[in-house]
C-alpha cells in the first residue's frame, strides 16, 4: 500500500536502515521484514539495529530552558542519530502494542526532538526527501487496528518532509504466525519494488 504521486528520484545507491523495536528477538514483525528485505532494489544497502540492544535514558524536555540547545549525542543515542542520518531509508519494524509504537520506537522518535536542536547536526533539513516505511504486525486479523500507529509514523514523516514509502501490515501473535499468511508474504516480495513507487501505487 502506497502514496499517490510518488515524487523520489531513483538516482543512485540507497540505504535501508531497518528499526527493530519488538520486545522480543525474531518476533513477527521481524520475520516479515526478513521477507520484504529480501527485495530490497539491487544495489542497496542495509543496516538492521535492535532499538533494545541500543537503550536509550528517557528523553528529557529542554526547548524551554535556557537556549534550548541539547548537548552532542554519545553513546547509544549517537549510534542511532549517525545511522539515522546515514540511511536513505529508514524502516520502522514496529508490532503493534496496545495500538500503537512499542515503547523502544516511540523513544527513538522523541530524540528527534533533541536532535533537530543539536548545533550543527542540522538533522531537520538532512531528514528531508528521506522514505518512511512501516512493517507492522499485529494480532488482530484486520488492518484498521494499526491506524494509531501508522499515522503516528505518516504525520510525523510529514512533518520532517520526509517521503512516504509505505506500510506492510500482518497478522500474528504467536512466534512465526505470519508464515502461514501467504498473502502477505506475497505483498512483501514486491514491498521495496521500485518500480511499483515510481509509478505511485495507490495506498495509505
Amino acid at each position: 500500500m502506497r502514496n499517490q504521486g510518488w515524487s523520489a528520484k531513483l538516482n543512485g545507491d540507497r540505504k535501508y536502515l531497518f528499526l527493530v523495536s519488538s520486545a522480543r528477538r525474531e518476533g513477527n514483525s521481524e520475520t516479515l521484514a526478513r521477507h520484504a528485505a529480501a527485495g530490497l532494489p539491487a544495489g542497496a544497502g542495509s543496516e538492521w539495529l535492535h532499538l533494545r540492544d541500543l537503550p536509550l535514558p528517557m528523553f528529557a524536555d529542554i526547548r524551554h530552558e535556557g537556549d534550548g540547545v541539547y548537548p552532542q549525542p554519545i553513546g547509544n543515542e549517537k549510534i542511532l542519530l549517525e545511522a539515522t542520518l546515514a540511511a536513505t531509508d529508514l524502516v520502522f519494524v514496529a508490532p503493534l502494542y496496545w495500538y500503537s509504537l512499542p515503547a523502544t520506537a516511540k523513544l527513538y522518535l522523541d530524540y528527534w526532538a533533541a536532535w533537530m536542536r543539536v548545533p550543527g547536526a542540522d538533522f531537520r533539513q538532512k531528514m528531508k526527501n528521506k522514505r518512511l516505511w512501516v512493517i507492522s504486525v499485529n494480532s488482530e486479523d484486520t488492518g484498521d487496528v494499526a491506524e494509531p500507529l501508522v499515522g503516528s509514523l505518516r504525520r510525523s514523516a510529514d512533518y520532517m518532509g520526509m517521503e512516504w514509502g509505505g506500510v506492510l501490515l500482518g497478522y500474528g501473535n504467536r512466534p512465526n504466525d505470519v508464515l502461514a499468511n501467504a498473502a502477505v508474504l506475497a505483498q512483501a516480495k514486491s514491498f521495496f519494488d521500485e518500480a511499483g513507487l515510481a509509478a505511485g501505487a495507490a495506498g495509505v
